[in-house]
């Protein structure tokens, strides 16, 4: 990150000459608090992830604030594209297998594909299933048209994307609207074949109502990249069932993310120090 900065042109200071700040513990809030409160003149902050819950109550009208907003679509779009195709494919479950099964599966290819999210991840996600030549469906705050989708939807519209998906892809920001938006309810209105893949956040689906509906049958299956809790504790009725394929978090990995994190920094500091509109702005009303 110290490397990132000087490639913008920027220069490391202690925090009592700094103008900014770029903050580089995403499980840390009580501290960068510790540090706002004792160093009011930063006039801007730069959050490392595009998630910024853990952050959301410090964010003010004061100075700006960027996060990684965008920074990790790419990958977390092909991780999501990799997890939809396990999940259908069933790919999951043959991996667990001791002995040769009877074929199982449902294509992609030509699928319906319910997209909750309009930001990067679903961005790059479109372009990746453009050869899949599936109907797409993306659901998203400002109603806009996107290229790749089908049909865009208001947020308060998404269950009606549930219904005839073959797939449903978590791809959105966790706000106070949006934890839990995967419930009982929302999932007996899927496909009994559908599968949900979770690239988002854990807490987007109430975890005990998704065990009953895979153990149930309700739905087909769930890839998750994200849980709730997180980590996943050891014995979890998750762990063992069939129709449930879990991955710990890595949409992206270290060797993904250092190098997207320090280009963006990178820009940032160029953009801040020639007084031009930064990268990734958090907008504090919507909590993203």
């Amino acid at each position: 990150m110290a490397e990132a900065i000087t490639a913008g042109g920027g220069h490391i200071v202690p925090p009592a000459e700094a103008e900014a700040l770029v903050w580089g513990a995403p499980r840390n809030p009580e501290q960068l608090a510790a540090l706002l409160a004792e160093h009011h003149h930063f006039t801007w902050v730069q959050l490392p992830f595009a998630g910024i819950e853990n952050f959301v109550h410090l964010v003010d009208d004061q100075r700006l604030w960027t996060c990684g907003k965008g920074v990790y679509a790419e990958p977390v779009a092909e991780m999501a594209l990799a997890l939809a195709l396990a999940g259908m494919r069933h790919v999951g479950a043959y991996a667990r297998a001791t002995q040769w099964e009877r074929p199982h599966g449902r294509n992609l290819l030509g699928a319906n594909v319910a997209i909750l999210g309009g930001g990067g991840i679903c961005e790059s996600l479109l372009r990746l299933l453009v050869p899949f030549d599936c109907h797409v469906t993306v659901v998203r705050n400002r109603v806009a048209e996107m290229d790749g989708a089908d049909e865009v939807l208001a947020a308060d519209r998404y269950v009606e994307a549930l219904a005839d998906a073959d797939v449903v892809i978590l791809a959105l920001p966790l706000t106070p609207e949006t934890e839990g938006m995967i419930s009982r309810d929302e999932l007996e209105q899927m496909q009994r074949h559908a599968w949900l893949v979770n690239v988002a956040r854990g807490r987007h689906v109430v975890t005990d109502d998704l065990v009953r509906a895979l153990r149930e049958g309700v739905i087909g299956g769930a890839a998750l990249d994200v849980t709730d809790p997180e980590p996943l504790p050891a014995g979890h009725p998750l762990w063992s069932m069939e129709n449930c394929i879990i991955t710990p978090h890595v949409g992206n990995t270290p060797e993904m993310a250092v190098p997207l994190l320090s280009e963006r920094i990178t820009a940032n500091v160029r953009r801040f120090t020639a007084g031009e509109a930064l990268i990734g702005p958090i907008h504090a009303d919507l909590g993203y």
